[in-house]
């Protein structure tokens, strides 16, 4: 890892509340009396339940949805036998994934325990706390042990997800590979590289999808895993082969499969070459795959190719699995995580590849059309309908296995159930920064003379989602790279000062503009040693594809510029600003929040199409409530009556938007209140995640009590009605704030016509 790299890292770790988790309440905590019950006296009352019957701990407590995360840092990532405290960043982030790919609560838990007695001891003492237990980077062979015995002497679900996850994603893949190269399991010849305990989990799994062991050859360091060999222990003796084979090479000639769990640039372009028609290389090794995956795809035309990279075709990654596996194992109380749970997820995971990916999924990857085949085996993480088809296969077959508590019935109200938890965070940023990095675009930052820009633009340049060309005085911005030990080599540095040439012909290209509104040549080639201006007038002749500033400016003087050169689309005649929310429920959007005072019933029409039209560029579906103090005519005024002429006009000419109004932001967000009183609105069942305001004073502020007492994150302003991508910082922006803005600056170019 770099420098750099390191520092950004120790920083993300430390900075503010230390680490990564935090605990918050489930329940009101404001009154007294919310205290007393849910401490003394009347916490009591749960407490004699569940010692009348203990399965009550599931009713009263967290229990249910809590999942430890234990390890003692004996083999932690690739950096090995590091420690229990070196080992907890690594169980935080397992518990970030749990939390936002499945909504599973998690603590981690790092035991300072040397003998696996020691540890399986400690760990079935924590039995009555949690709902399941994943174990962690445990090294092998003493993992195997542990999670024997802790599965045969507790009752709740337990997995080692080093062992069994890479399994389950790669026998997915593989059940689909040999679909494409019409390869039966029974009859083909595999060869794993690796033999710890994530190979031999994925062996023994590779096994029960029909691979015939005597097929398969394992390698380890010291080479091929044979009868012979005295060194072996149990999990290596089931793999011995009786084959006259001592090398790698030696054994991939021939081959279908090569699994590679072990180390790098192991595997060559000849030994793939030596092996059959249509191989299929899965090189799991990470950060780098045993070989690398363009000189694989190079070496032959019909490979099959898959890493545990996200940036080739064909990931393998844990997170496809472990999530959804504990979630359905949770909702059936499972006493366990048995074969036929795993079998399920596999197979799940496996099918999910074969049904036509969703929109969202080939925008965030920049793909038309993906479809099943040699280049897309197996989801991607970021495919939503994971959590509602491997959850409920993995809870069918514990309920079919006979080791499930609590037996669902009615398995369309648990997919739905289970839709319901996307709410907690429906990676809204993530998808926007894969749409940018797909197709990066140049982003004029015109105060680079600060350092939260600079960061920002390194970030966007690291990530690939972004092009940065810096704005200021070359010698300042360079100093301020030094000083901060910064990494912007090859960005393009650009003093409007020094560009004569460029000014005198943005000067006349404004003046073309101005003219007739007050301004003389003069003075249209004068502001153009402004930054704002020069850097507007850069993406207003296509040298870029968007600009950002107001980081240090006043939000008038920063809009000015753009309202000046990049003229309303001839369809538009309103231009409006959104915020973006990032609440628990997901992204909502609030608009008009910082240009129209006092919009008339028909610019509220326009920025209701405007505002359609960006949050659906952004890959959500809008649903639109316009807000008042009224519900459907309850109050009468002039906010309101303009808000009536404006839903009648969108009814009537855009009946395929769903808005309706006038509504009070309370029934625009409780569905199920709404529904009630008024069964009549266009919403429907539908909560609202996108609101109009009557006046810029009700949007402005509502956005900010949101952002400010409700905790939320708020990325914007994000202009619209401009014919090019003009956005605006909000001042004194943080340097994550900014790389947002970046990315949605650079969807936002993509998509502008």
């Amino acid at each position: 890892m770099t420098d750099k790299k390191f520092n950004d890292s120790l920083s993300y770790h430390s900075e503010g509340r230390a680490g990564k988790i935090e605990v918050i309440p489930s329940k009101p905590t404001q009154t007294q009396r919310d205290l007393s019950l849910a401490y003394s006296p009347g916490v009591a009352e749960p407490c004699l339940k569940i010692a009348e019957n203990k399965e009550d701990v599931y009713k009263y407590t967290a229990k249910g949805n809590l999942v430890a995360v234990i390890t003692n840092g004996t083999a932690v990532l690739g950096l090995g036998n590091i420690g229990p405290e070196a080992s907890k960043p690594v169980m935080e982030g397992k518990g970030i994934l749990f939390k936002i790919f499945a909504d599973i609560d998690v603590f981690d838990i790092e035991l300072n325990c040397k003998s696996v007695e020691e540890f399986v001891s400690t760990v079935k003492a924590l039995e009555p706390t949690f709902g399941g237990i994943n174990l962690e980077d445990i090294k092998a062979p003493e993992c195997f042990e542990i999670e024997q015995r802790l599965k045969h002497e507790l009752s709740i679900p337990i997995m080692h997800d080093d062992q069994h996850g890479t399994a389950i994603i790669s026998g997915a893949a593989l059940i689909n590979a040999l679909e494409i190269v019409n390869k039966k399991a029974k009859k083909i010849k595999m060869v794993i590289n690796g033999a710890g305990a994530s190979a031999i989990s994925c062996g023994k799994l590779f096994v029960s999808l029909g691979v015939d062991i005597n097929n398969i050859v394992m390698v380890d360091s010291k080479g091929v895993i044979h009868n012979k060999r005295t060194d072996l222990d149990e999990n290596k003796t089931y793999f011995a082969t009786n084959r006259k084979i001592e090398t790698l090479e030696q054994a991939i000639k021939d081959s279908d499969v090569f699994v590679g769990l072990s180390k790098k640039d192991i595997l060559t372009p000849t030994m793939i070459k030596s092996m059959a028609k249509n191989p299929i290389v899965f090189a799991m090794a990470n950060p780098d795959p045993e070989i690398e995956y363009n000189l694989a795809v190079s070496s032959r035309k019909d490979l099959i190719m898959a890493t545990g990279r996200s940036d080739h075709p064909n990931q393998v990654n844990n997170v496809l699995g472990f999530p959804f596996i504990f979630r359905g194992a949770l909702d059936v109380r499972a006493t366990c995580i048995n074969e036929e749970m795993k079998l399920a997820a596999v197979k799940a995971i496996a099918e999910l590849a074969h049904e036509p990916v969703l929109e969202i999924v080939n925008v965030a990857y920049n793909e038309k059309n993906l479809t099943f085949g040699r280049n897309y085996i197996i989801p991607k993480p970021i495919d939503p309908r994971l959590i509602y088809k491997v959850a409920p296969a993995v809870a069918k077959a514990a309920i079919k296995s006979g080791v499930a508590k609590n037996i669902i019935t009615d398995w369309n109200a648990y997919e739905d159930e289970l839709k319901d938890r996307l709410g907690i965070d429906d990676k809204f940023l993530s998808r926007i920064a894969i749409q940018a990095r797909k197709n990066p675009k140049r982003v004029v930052f015109t105060e680079a003379d600060n350092y939260k820009i600079l960061k920002a633009a390194q970030i966007c340049l690291e990530e690939g989602t972004a092009i940065p060309i810096l704005l200021g005085q070359q010698s300042r911005i360079n100093k301020i790279i030094e000083e901060n030990g910064l990494s912007l080599e090859n960005v393009k540095i650009i003093d409007p000062a020094d560009e004569s040439e460029m000014r005198k012909q943005f000067g006349e290209l404004f003046y073309k503009l101005r003219q007739r509104k007050g301004m003389t040549l003069f003075d249209c080639e004068k502001v153009m040693i402004h930054r704002n201006y020069f850097g507007t007038m850069m993406v207003n002749t296509g040298q870029a594809d968007a600009v950002l500033s107001g980081l240090t400016k006043n939000y008038p003087s920063t809009i000015k510029p753009a309202l000046q050169i990049m003229m309303p689309s001839k369809e538009k005649n309103v231009v409006g600003g959104m915020y973006i929310i990032l609440t628990k429920r997901g992204p909502m959007f609030f608009a008009d929040t910082t240009v129209n005072i006092n919009p008339t019933w028909e610019e509220l029409v326009e920025i209701t199409i405007l505002t359609y039209e960006k949050v659906k560029k952004m890959q959500v579906e809008p649903v639109i409530a316009m807000l008042s103090y009224s519900n459907f005519g309850s109050a009468g005024g002039s906010d309101v009556e303009k808000i009536r002429l404006a839903i009648n006009h969108l009814h009537n000419k855009y009946p395929h938007i769903m808005v309706d109004g006038d509504l009070q932001a309370s029934y625009a967000i409780n569905a199920v209140k709404r529904n009630e009183l008024f069964p009549f609105s266009k919403l429907g069942k539908l909560q609202a995640n996108t609101f109009i305001f009557p006046c810029l004073a009700s949007g402005n502020i509502s956005y900010k009590i949101m952002q400010e007492l409700g905790g939320f994150e708020a990325i914007g302003p994000v202009l619209m009605g401009l014919n090019k991508s003009v956005h605006i910082l909000q001042l004194g922006s943080s340097v994550r704030e900014i790389v947002n803005m970046v990315n949605i600056a650079v969807v936002d170019a993509r998509t502008n016509k």
